[in-house]
C-alpha cells in the first residue's frame, strides 16, 4: 500500500510559491502485476486481477500484452524500446483516459519536481492555474506579483509557455515549464478570456513570491472591507485580526473579499465561515466515490452570526472560497456579487508509488450545504458585475462600488 501524505487541503497546481499537499482516500487497483525492473520480454498473458480492482467484465488485458510483444518483436528503431518508460507511457495513458486534469500520474522525474514545489524549492510568477473546458487557464495573479504586474488578469487563456503549445499538457507539465530560477525570464502567449483569436505574448521574470494573506480597511458609513488572498495556515489567524479591527472601528457591516482567492486548506475554510454561520449548521459536503457523504460544521464562533454581510466573488474565486461563499449563500442568504467563481469543487490525494514516482487522484468532490455541486460549474453570483478594461483602467472597481450600494440598504 502507498504512504499517502495526508492533509485536508482544496488546491489548485500553481506557480506561485506553493506548499501542496492532499487529502487521504483509498486506492484500489491490481493485486499482481509484472515487476518493472524485471521486464526483458513479455508474454502474451492476462495479470490476475484482484477482487479489489472490479475490472469491468469484457476488459481484456491479452491486448495490452498482445501489442506490447508485437513491439518489442517488431519495431524497426530496436534503441527506443525501453521497457521501463513503456510502462510509464502505459499507466499515463491508463490515468489520462479518466479526463480528470486534476488525476495526474507523475514518473520519477515530474514527481521530484512537484516535491520541490511542495518545497518551495523554484522561482515563480506569482499566479494559480488551472484548466477550463481543457484550455490552460489563470485561476488567479497574486497580489504584488511579477504576473499581477506584467498584466495577467484571472480568466486569461494560457496557449503558449515559451512557445511550446499548451494543448494536452498536463498542470504539473505547465507548471515545470513555467516555474525556475529567479530572475529568470519566461514567455507566455496569452488570450483573454472572452476572445481566442487575440493573442499576445507577456514576459515576466520569475520571483520568490511573497503570498499575502488578508487585506482591511473601514469604509464610509460603517461598512468594514476584508479581503482575504488565500487560506492557508496564518489565514484564521488573520481573519480574527481581521475582525478585532472591525469592532474596535465600530463598524457593523462587513465586505467580504473573496477575488481572485484560488483556494487553500478545508480546516481554514470552515473556521473562517464558523464567524458567520450558527454551531452545528453545514458548512460543506464532501461526496466520496463510494457514494459516502462527510459533513463539515460550523463551529459557531457567533461574532458575525447577526452582521449584515455582502460576498464578492470572480472567476479567480476557487475551491475553498467556493466553500466558504457558497455556505454563506446557503446558510445565510448572504449575496455574492461579481462573476461567476472558477468551479474547481475536487479533492485530491497524492500517493507514493515505487520507482519514486507518485499518483494524485481526486477521490473526493464538494457540495455547498444545500448539496448543490461546485465542480466545473462554479457559482453564479446573486448580482452580475462586470469590471470592464476601461473600468480598470481607470482603476474603478464596480464590483466593489455595488457591494458598498447594497449593504448600505441592510
Amino acid at each position: 500500500m502507498s504512504i499517502l501524505i495526508k492533509k485536508i487541503l482544496i488546491i489548485i497546481i500553481s506557480f506561485a510559491i506553493i506548499a501542496a499537499s492532499f487529502v487521504g482516500g483509498i486506492f484500489v487497483g491490481l493485486n499482481k502485476k509484472p515487476t518493472i525492473e524485471s521486464i526483458t520480454s513479455v508474454i502474451r498473458k492476462t495479470p490476475e486481477i484482484s477482487t479489489l480492482g472490479q475490472v469491468q467484465a469484457g476488459t481484456d488485458f491479452n491486448l495490452f500484452w498482445d501489442v506490447w510483444s508485437r513491439l518489442e518483436e517488431n519495431f524497426v528503431d530496436r534503441s527506443k524500446i525501453e521497457p521501463q518508460k513503456m510502462v510509464f507511457g502505459a499507466i499515463d495513458g491508463m490515468v489520462k483516459s479518466l479526463e480528470d486534469p486534476y488525476t495526474v500520474f507523475l514518473p520519477p522525474e515530474e514527481s521530484k519536481r512537484f516535491n520541490d514545489d511542495i518545497k518551495g524549492e523554484f522561482g515563480g510568477i506569482g499566479a494559480e492555474i488551472g484548466i477550463k473546458k481543457g484550455i490552460l487557464t489563470i485561476i488567479a495573479p497574486l497580489k504584488d506579483s511579477p504576473a499581477e504586474k506584467a498584466g495577467l488578469k484571472a480568466g486569461d487563456k494560457v496557449l503558449k509557455i515559451n512557445g511550446t503549445s499548451t494543448i494536452d499538457l498536463t498542470l504539473d507539465k505547465a507548471v515545470s515549464f513555467i516555474r525556475g530560477l529567479k530572475g529568470t525570464e519566461v514567455v507566455l502567449t496569452i488570450a483573454a478570456a472572452d476572445d481566442l483569436g487575440d493573442t499576445k505574448e507577456i514576459k515576466i521574470i520569475r520571483d520568490t513570491i511573497k503570498i499575502p494573506v488578508i487585506e482591511t480597511k473601514k469604509l464610509d458609513e460603517g461598512i468594514f472591507y476584508i479581503r482575504l488572498f488565500n487560506f492557508n495556515d496564518n489565514s484564521t489567524a488573520e481573519f480574527k485580526k481581521g475582525l478585532m479591527e472591525m469592532q474596535n472601528s465600530g463598524a457593523r457591516k462587513l465586505i467580504l473579499d473573496l477575488r481572485n482567492n484560488p483556494g487553500g486548506y478545508l480546516n481554514a475554510a470552515v473556521d473562517i465561515a464558523s464567524w458567520f454561520i450558527p454551531a452545528g449548521e453545514i458548512v460543506a459536503r464532501e461526496k466520496m466515490a463510494n457514494g459516502e457523504e462527510l459533513i463539515y460544521r460550523s463551529y459557531g464562533y457567533r461574532f458575525l452570526e447577526n452582521t449584515p454581510v455582502i460576498t464578492l466573488i470572480n472567476q479567480g474565486s476557487a475551491s475553498a472560497s467556493e466553500i466558504v461563499a457558497g455556505a454563506l449563500r446557503d446558510q445565510r442568504k448572504i449575496k455574492l456579487i461579481g462573476d461567476k467563481s472558477f468551479g474547481k469543487g475536487s479533492v485530491q490525494e497524492l500517493e507514493k508509488l515505487p520507482q519514486n514516482a507518485s499518483l494524485k487522484i481526486t477521490i473526493a468532490k464538494w457540495l455547498t450545504p444545500q448539496g448543490h455541486s461546485i465542480n466545473d460549474s462554479g457559482l453564479e453570483p446573486d448580482i452580475k458585475v462586470e469590471i470592464t478594461k476601461e473600468d480598470s483602467d481607470n482603476n474603478k472597481d464596480t464590483q466593489l462600488d455595488k457591494a458598498i450600494e447594497i449593504i448600505k440598504g441592510l
